[in-house]
């Protein structure tokens, strides 16, 4: 499977429902298609905890290494995308809501003084939760709460996620408020990033060059270059290949052959898209269409 998402990279899914605006699912990194969940944004807050392996988890310009018992906040409405390292699968816990569970209605005190000001703050983006470090490990130990109340839901089981989310976001909150604001990271910066990220998703079926890409950030090919290299940690045409390949999935699954499934996703050779294909893959498309190959 992969994410279903929005041309604006917004993930279509409903995190929970107006009434109880939570959503919390057990994850595992080796049920997306190629071992990784595709970049991503949505309204609501995240909350990760690793129960079991690990992953690289990348939100906007950081990239974090999460192995078991590791958390992570990911703010709204920012980037993200994680995928597999090595062989071992990672089982993870997905705790999503909207800063409404905690600011109750639009307008109150609440919202304005305690939620607004992170989810509004484009410098804030994440922070890794580890347990060596005191209040974080409470963060933690409140997410593998809310994982037990999940398997088994009691009669007050929305009252007592809810006052577990509040209580983890005290935490999170009274950290915030003790960091200082200067940051060399730039909305700006975040700004292009999403463009660029946003323009080869859109036109990845299409013969697009550096041009093309740096034209629509409004900088120069080798800033363009540099800048997505120094953010992501890949060059711009090593993401826009796998994009390519991670698109041209659904396509090989649903009957269309190896050559269609090249041309619909921005290869003009299908031996070359073969040859991509088993880079990120680890299998021919041949053996994907077949079902012989392992995640």
């Amino acid at each position: 499977m992969q994410l279903s998402i929005e041309k604006n990279r917004k993930e279509k899914k409903l995190h929970g429902d107006y009434a109880f605006p939570v959503h919390i699912s057990e994850e595992s990194i080796g049920s997306f298609e190629g071992n990784s969940f595709m970049w991503h944004w949505h309204p609501e807050i995240e909350l990760t905890w690793i129960r079991s392996g690990e992953m690289v988890y990348q939100v906007n310009t950081e990239e974090y290494v999460l192995r078991e018992g590791d958390g992570l906040f990911c703010n709204s409405s920012a980037l993200h995308s994680g995928h597999r390292i090595g062989e071992e699968n990672c089982e993870y816990l997905s705790v999503t809501f909207h800063p409404r569970l905690v600011y109750g209605y639009n307008g109150s005190l609440l919202q304005e003084k305690y939620t607004d000001r992170i989810t509004s703050d484009s410098q804030w983006t994440s922070l890794p939760l580890y347990a060596d470090t005191p209040w974080q490990k409470t963060i933690i130990k409140k997410l593998q709460e809310i994982y037990e109340h999940s398997k088994s839901p009691a009669v007050d089981y929305e009252l007592e996620v809810h006052i577990l989310l509040c209580q983890i976001w005290q935490l999170l909150f009274c950290h915030y408020m003790e960091q200082p604001k200067a940051q060399t990271q730039t909305t700006a910066h975040l700004e292009r990033l999403k463009k660029i990220i946003t323009y080869m998703q859109t036109h990845y079926a299409e013969s697009i060059t550096l041009e093309d890409i740096a034209g629509h950030a409004n900088i120069c090919k080798n800033e363009c270059c540099r800048f997505f290299k120094k953010y992501m940690h890949l060059t711009l045409f090593d993401y826009l290949l796998f994009y390519r390949i991670q698109e041209s999935l659904p396509l090989l699954r649903k009957g269309l052959s190896i050559t269609s499934a090249a041309q619909q996703t921005g290869f003009s050779d299908s031996c070359y898209y073969s040859k991509i294909f088993r880079r990120y893959m680890n299998c021919t498309p041949t053996e994907y269409k077949r079902g012989s190959y392992e995640k």
